[in-house]
């Protein structure tokens, strides 16, 4: 299961660690996130430990309205639990009671200046992208019309050149050799590149060059959400390519089904310039319009007319 060091989150978030506690030694492994009210209430049934706890506004008044005995108990159970960390919103003051309870258990505290519902979100929103399945694949990731384009195929088919043409074409590299894809929600993948490599592209015969030196801060973006594969293969003459594309092939990556698209490849092919007519097309199809289908329409038309008059 995917976890992040507590430190980690402390840094994305600017929190302002008042109790650190154990938090060296503490990971985080869900994005769902629980506010305490009932706990506090004394309600555990169901008590969402592994979580990261949130105190907001009301829970803190509702905690200095407490007698201090059943207070003492209530947080002791609560802290008690386990719970990863306890994160104050609103940049409030820190009781002391909350101090000596957290103490006991060595439970890290942290405070934000946010308020609570643009703290949980952002954490949520944080949580959710760095704890995704994740997978790298070899290929190269480019937006092309704002469409993600995923390359796959063989190595030194050409997926490097026919990103390369696409960037001189006005499109944007993604990532080259390494694919970083995360699955942020059910049908959604993101892909991006791996730091040591970002914007830096690979091409036989000439070495490494910069994406982003070369063509500028245009020719290049940091992430994008995966819309298509294609995938390049040498052309073979035994094989039946689809020419009328009545019939969609899918590939999964993560459990995501996506388009995908098999492009041969020999002397002579703009792939570049398929590419871009692929997206076209596939933009087409999700507004409603399928070239192939209609052709398909107008022949059945055709022979349905052409049957009606020799009747």
């Amino acid at each position: 299961m995917s976890s992040i060091p507590i430190d980690h989150l402390i840094q994305a978030l600017d929190l302002n660690v008042i109790y650190e506690g154990k938090a060296k030694s503490v990971d985080i492994g869900t994005s769902d996130i629980n506010r305490p009210g009932l706990q506090f209430a004394g309600f555990f049934d169901y008590f969402a430990k592994d979580r990261i706890q949130v105190i907001g506004k009301v829970e803190m008044t509702y905690l200095d309205s407490m007698d201090p005995a059943i207070r003492a108990e209530r947080l002791d159970h609560f802290i008690g639990s386990g719970i990863p960390c306890l994160i104050i919103s609103r940049n409030m003051d820190i009781p002391q009671y909350l101090l000596d309870s957290a103490r006991k258990f060595g439970c890290p505290i942290l405070r934000s200046k946010k308020v609570t519902t643009k703290l949980i979100h952002k954490l949520i929103s944080y949580l959710d992208s760095e704890l995704a399945p994740r997978i790298t694949r070899h290929g190269v990731l480019v937006d092309v019309y704002g469409v993600g384009i995923l390359l796959m195929g063989e190595s030194g088919i050409g997926k490097s050149e026919t990103a390369l043409e696409l960037i001189k074409r006005g499109h944007r590299l993604v990532a080259d050799d390494a694919v970083e894809i995360k699955k942020v929600a059910e049908n959604r993948l993101i892909g991006d590149s791996p730091e040591l490599i970002r914007h830096f592209m690979e091409v036989r015969g000439i070495g490494i060059i910069d994406i982003k030196a070369m063509y500028g801060v245009g020719a290049v973006i940091n992430s994008k959400a995966i819309d298509i594969v294609v995938y390049l293969e040498f052309w073979d003459n035994n094989k039946e390519y689809d020419r009328l594309g009545l019939h969609d092939e899918y590939t999964e990556i993560l459990g995501v089904k996506l388009p995908k698209i098999d492009l041969p490849v020999r002397p002579g092919r703009n792939l570049a310039i398929i590419v871009e007519v692929a997206v076209r097309n596939w933009r087409l199809r999700h507004m409603g319009y399928n070239a192939a289908q209609e052709l398909d329409n107008r022949l059945n038309s055709l022979i349905q007319s052409s049957d009606d008059k020799q009747d």
